[in-house]
């Protein structure tokens, strides 16, 4: 993704919609789709992944933040933290929204009119700070920087009528790690956005994680953590392939 390319310009925003405007950009590389004000992300929500943690099946969406600050694009680097130094870094693959508008107290009927589009995640999770040393909260593990690559670029609604039944695939230096389908999600697209809205504004633009499936590090024998040199991908149905290499971070 590093390789430079020509794009044609668009003008406008989420809310507003897009417009081609002929202008030719060249030399440029893909960034991540968008920065976005709040990305909201969803633990546990996906059966097999669920059993493979031996978590019970939660009853409602399990919600926390990722800092906004974590978000990078496609081809840049995840940098292993340094200063909180962690060595059980891992990597989970995940189908992401993205809201076209501003939005309170959606149903189920009405939600799906709020989505500008989808896009490949990455929820990078620092396991030893998740699970040791957090206090049971889970954005201090999840949101260092670069713990959050999207892209390669966001897909309309229309060019993805069904996104509860894609594959979704993470691989490891090639190794096929994660291989599931977005069917096997606990709570549905809509059920989210009907819950993570109920008396709650959520920002145009934002960027919701669904959830991840099972296969990720952690829960191997032993456990399978990344390293620098390493290079991780999420590959979604219907959208691409997002792929970043894994470095040594600084302090």
């Amino acid at each position: 993704m590093d390789k430079c390319g020509t794009f044609e310009e668009l003008a406008g925003s989420w809310e507003t919609g897009f417009r081609q405007t002929g202008e030719v950009v060249s030399g440029a590389r893909l960034l991540a789709p968008l920065d976005p004000p709040a990305v909201y992300a969803i633990g546990l929500n996906y059966h097999d992944h669920a059993v493979e943690t031996g978590a019970p099946i939660p009853s409602y969406p399990v919600v926390f933040l990722k800092n906004i600050r974590a978000v990078t694009g496609p081809g840049q680097p995840i940098r292993v933290p340094a200063k909180l130094r962690s060595d059980e870094v891992d990597s989970e693959a995940e189908l992401a929204i993205v809201l076209s508008r501003e939005c309170r107290n959606l149903t189920r009927e009405n939600a799906m009119h709020h989505v500008a589009g989808f896009t490949c995640a990455n929820d990078v999770s620092a396991r030893d700070w998740q699970k040791k040393r957090s206090g049971g909260q889970w954005s201090r593990a999840k949101s260092f920087d670069t713990f959050c690559p999207l892209g390669p670029w966001v897909v309309t609604p229309d060019e993805l009528p069904d996104p509860l039944h894609l594959s979704i695939k993470g691989r490891l230096n090639g190794r096929l790690m994660q291989d599931s389908n977005t069917s096997q999600m606990i709570f549905g697209i809509r059920a989210l956005l009907e819950f993570l809205s109920a008396d709650t504004t959520l920002p145009a633009g934002s960027v919701i994680l669904t959830g991840t499936p099972h296969g990720v590090g952690m829960a191997r024998k032993p456990p399978v953590w990344l390293q620098p040199g390493d290079t991780v991908s999420v590959e979604i149905e219907g959208i691409g392939t997002l792929e970043n290499p894994v470095v040594e971070g600084t302090e």
